[in-house]
């Protein structure tokens, strides 16, 4: 089984203002609401592609509720803890002439209810993988997903890390299946900025050595690196195409990734499926789906530099 763990979910209100003004009414000409969150993008990217999981988290809240229900409507199944303290939050996010983003604090999260948490990752078992995505709210232990790791390290899980700076730094050592930060964060992490792939294949590496086991790097529209498990090195352009919608992008390749691989067995296959799968969804006002990501494979390629 997949589970994905997202700290803070939400309910992103997207809307869209023509001639947005701050100090005055403004009128919507569209609106879309949706649960969000790093972890639950890449379950419901899954169930598109046709793979069950099982999204953890804390709700709280009619906000958590309105979570649940949207989730369960999308079939994603779900075991979030209710938490007492709080709304689950919403980001509402602003398209004009320029877009802007407001974004909701969350509830209170208590040691008691982290121990419920870790108490339902018990249960995992060899072979599950495991999608820790996101930021961590300021409540809760910053090490959080290294003290998850280290709590699961003898359960043969595979988890997957998609995470920026400390947070990320924190759990390789620890030999994360999958780690997957952009370019950006890349070269947060080592204090430089990395704009071509000869550079994301030298600090990606350092990774590796570091101890993950797969590096997936995305470029945006420039496309992606990855430094597998196997020793190989792969690289692609991006699929062309308008891109309508960037948010969930990232957290699309990772589900695309995991599908891939767990279809084919295959680190090539896994990384090509991955690509097409973030580029699907950044180009649709929705997340991915199947159909789109499979027209996509079959005009992208995949270059193999060791």
């Amino acid at each position: 089984m997949i589970y994905t763990v997202t700290f803070n979910p939400s309910l992103d209100y997207i809307v869209s203002v023509k001639d947005f003004k701050t100090g005055r009414v403004n009128r919507t000409s569209t609106e879309i609401m949706f649960p969000g969150g790093k972890g639950i993008n890449v379950s419901i990217v899954l169930k598109n592609l046709g793979y069950d999981s099982i999204a953890l988290g804390f709700t709280a809240g009619f906000t958590g509720e309105e979570i649940i229900k949207q989730l369960r409507h999308s079939g994603v199944k779900n075991d979030f803890i209710t938490v007492d303290d709080g709304l689950s939050r919403i980001n509402v996010k602003i398209r004009s002439d320029e877009e802007s983003e407001i974004n909701g604090q969350g509830p209170v999260i208590t040691g008691g209810n982290i121990e419920i948490l870790y108490e339902k990752l018990e249960l995992l078992k060899a072979g599950d993988i495991l999608v820790l995505a996101g930021s961590i709210p300021d409540v809760m232990p910053q090490s959080i997903y290294m003290d998850i790791m280290k709590h699961l390290e003898n359960k043969d899980i595979r988890i997957v890390v998609d995470a920026t700076k400390a947070l990320l730094l924190n759990v390789i050592p620890h030999h994360p299946f999958l780690v997957k930060p952009n370019n950006h964060e890349l070269g947060e992490m080592f204090g430089v900025t990395i704009t071509d792939k000869k550079d994301v294949i030298s600090y990606a590496g350092k990774l590796k050595d570091m101890g993950a086991e797969n590096v997936l790097i995305s470029m945006a529209g420039k496309g992606a690196v990855l430094l597998s498990a196997d020793g190989h090195i792969y690289e692609a352009e991006a699929p062309k195409g308008k891109v309508v919608n960037s948010v969930g992008a990232g957290d699309s390749m990772v589900a695309g990734f995991i599908s891939g691989y767990l279809a084919t067995g295959d680190y090539k296959e896994a990384f090509k499926y991955g690509l097409c799968t973030g580029s699907a969804s950044a180009f649709s006002e929705k997340l991915a789906e199947k159909e789109d990501v499979e027209r996509l494979m079959k005009v992208s390629q995949v270059n193999v530099i060791m």
